[in-house]
């Protein structure tokens, strides 16, 4: 230990924690990304229990009260989630790329299966028909 070099070893932990950090801060902002879209859910529960086209609903812009008709609001929460989702989906992909980079960091091996993806419906077909055959 005597030969290893103070400010290299001062370079790697500065570096790993801000690996680490951005591991962190991705992972928050999914947090907050999944909150938002738990609500966003809940709204359009709502909206659709108590469904009269005819009827408005009032929606809270920041600190501002608007009311619009039901179907727009519908509309602009299911644009809204859909954004969501796309967004999750990036961070979840970066997250895991920023990962592999903390561990690689940290000279632990890469985690296995980490990076799997799900087969697509016609792997699926696929898979049934030789398993079935």
């Amino acid at each position: 230990m005597a030969g290893v070099d103070p400010d290299f070893v001062l370079r790697y932990l500065a570096e790993v924690e801000a690996l680490a950090e951005e591991v962190m801060a991705a992972r928050q902002q999914i947090v907050d990304l999944n909150q938002k879209r738990n609500q966003n859910r809940e709204a359009l529960r709502a909206l659709s229990k108590e469904f009269n086209s005819a009827d408005k609903a009032t929606v809270c812009f920041g600190s501002m009260f608007i009311q619009l008709p039901k179907t727009k609001t519908q509309e602009m929460l299911q644009r809204d989630q859909e954004l969501l989702e796309e967004d999750i989906a990036k961070l979840q992909k970066e997250l895991k790329v920023k990962v592999s980079n903390l561990m690689e960091a940290q000279g632990k091996p890469e985690l296995k299966g980490y990076d799997l993806k799900p087969l697509t419906a016609e792997e699926t077909w696929f898979m049934r028909k030789v398993v079935d055959s």
